[in-house]
């Protein structure tokens, strides 16, 4: 493939921007290639590269490129009838309306710009709800670049992730291991009386797709209402993408106190959201005493865009699709690991998926999960799958970013840029798709 062009306007962007990106997972190695459009689920770069897209925008494009009918007849309707106005609008009360008739935890909901300023304001939300200050998060869980949650190492010792976080802020952080019950239980025997909340997203979907344990999550919401804590669950990246129009939530059977919201809630524009119980949700002002505000928040092009994505959900074949192909292309890649890498490990649910390069392989594969880690503890993995964001921080996580994402690229097939990031199906997506996709894992594997 050629890349002349994207060489070109990296160079001219590195003059410009810190590192020549506005996101740092973009910013791959040698230097990125420049998308020019999309189309379908697919898109062509600078050069005229065609690529099949699992990127997807990291998670908001359910329906690829190419928008239903639809959605695009309401984001043009609303552009045209002007930018915004900051006043109310009705589409924003009917968004909210059908998010909270279809999602378990949402009785109001307030919109935001972000999924981090979503996170942001579900942190204050709690520690102004219960008078405390300590939040638990998990360690490798990502909730968006605020001070709260970069934060890394143990409950006994919590320290900033990132330069420019004073440690002071760090120290109402109380980082734990995903899906050990029992480091869970030991925080709360230490804290609870100081924990405002316990910040998690439903499954880890920004390091590998750890998938819980069995029983995890009710061990989680036990604990919040032993101590008085909130569960939040951090449905950014799995919010309208598993578990169909309940989200993941009600995949897993579990009904938090609060759930933030991104991504595919806003229609591929710029979101995000909190939800909740109502006597929770209404402490934000005006109504309560915990500040949130937005000049941009509740955009009526984002909040048309949303709502008409949720509604072709509602009324088509939308999640049958993308979850049957999604399950296909783990199944493939499952078998081609088996034959090819049999230490890796295949993860992802729905329409999300992931290879981890994982170092170990069990004796024998027979009754392993077919189509992706389900945390089955009679799958002959289970002892070698990743059960923690440290886990798969272990796995062969150079090999992805410096050898394997050129591969699949030279191969036409566009993946997140690290081991970490999701990578997703959409509904604008094929079976041809799916073959081409394997038949390229055989060759970069």
């Amino acid at each position: 493939m050629n890349h002349e062009r994207s060489r070109d306007l990296y160079d001219r962007a590195l003059s410009v921007m810190p590192g020549g990106v506005n996101s740092s997972v973009r910013a791959t190695r040698p230097y990125p290639f420049f998308v020019e459009r999309g189309d379908g689920g697919h898109v062509i770069d600078a050069d005229g590269n065609r690529y099949v897209d699992y990127v997807m925008g990291y998670g908001p494009l359910l329906y690829g490129h190419d928008a239903p009918e639809p959605v695009q007849s309401a984001i043009q309707k609303y552009a045209s009838a002007g930018p915004m106005y900051g006043a109310p609008t009705e589409i924003e009360v009917e968004h909210a309306e059908f998010v909270a008739r279809h999602v378990p935890s949402v009785e109001m909901i307030r919109f935001v710009n972000s999924g981090t300023e979503a996170t942001v304001s579900a942190v204050r939300l709690a520690r102004g709800y219960t008078g405390r200050d300590k939040v638990v998060i998990m360690q490798g869980g990502y909730h968006g670049a605020q001070e709260s949650t970069l934060v890394e190492g143990d409950a006994d010792h919590p320290r900033p992730s990132t330069s420019g976080i004073p440690q002071e802020f760090a120290k109402h952080t109380l980082p734990v291991p995903f899906n050990d019950e029992e480091a869970i239980q030991e925080v709360f025997e230490e804290h609870g009386d100081d924990i405002a909340a316990v910040l998690v997203e439903p499954i880890l979907a920004n390091m590998g797709i750890v998938m819980p344990v069995d029983g995890y999550h009710q061990t989680l919401r036990d604990l919040c209402d032993d101590y008085g804590s909130l569960l939040v669950f951090d449905e950014v990246i799995t919010g309208f993408r598993v578990g169909g129009l309940g989200c993941a939530q009600s995949k897993f059977g579990v009904t938090p106190d609060v759930t933030t919201f991104g991504k595919i809630v806003g229609g591929g524009f710029p979101v995000g959201a909190i939800g909740g119980k109502s006597e929770i949700i209404e402490q934000f002002t005006p109504a309560g005493d915990v500040f949130q505000s937005g000049t941009f928040s509740g955009h009526p092009v984002t909040m048309a865009a949303g709502h008409e994505y949720l509604k072709y959900a509602a009324e088509n074949d939308v999640y049958d699709h993308i979850n049957r192909l999604g399950e296909k292309l783990r199944e493939g890649i499952t078998d081609i690991c088996a034959d090819q890498a049999p230490e890796y490990t295949v993860v992802g649910t729905d329409s999300m998926f992931k290879t981890v390069f994982t170092r170990e392989q069990p004796a024998m594969l027979d009754g392993q999960c077919e189509a992706g880690c389900q945390q089955r503890p009679d799958c002959p993995r289970y002892d070698h799958c990743p059960k923690t964001g440290g886990d798969v921080a272990n796995a062969e996580t150079e090999r992805w970013e410096r050898i394997f994402w050129h591969e699949m690229k030279e191969q036409g097939v566009f993946l997140t840029a690290n081991q970490f990031e999701s990578q997703f199906v959409s509904y604008a997506h094929t079976d041809e798709d799916i073959e081409q996709t394997l038949e390229a894992y055989k060759h970069a594997l």
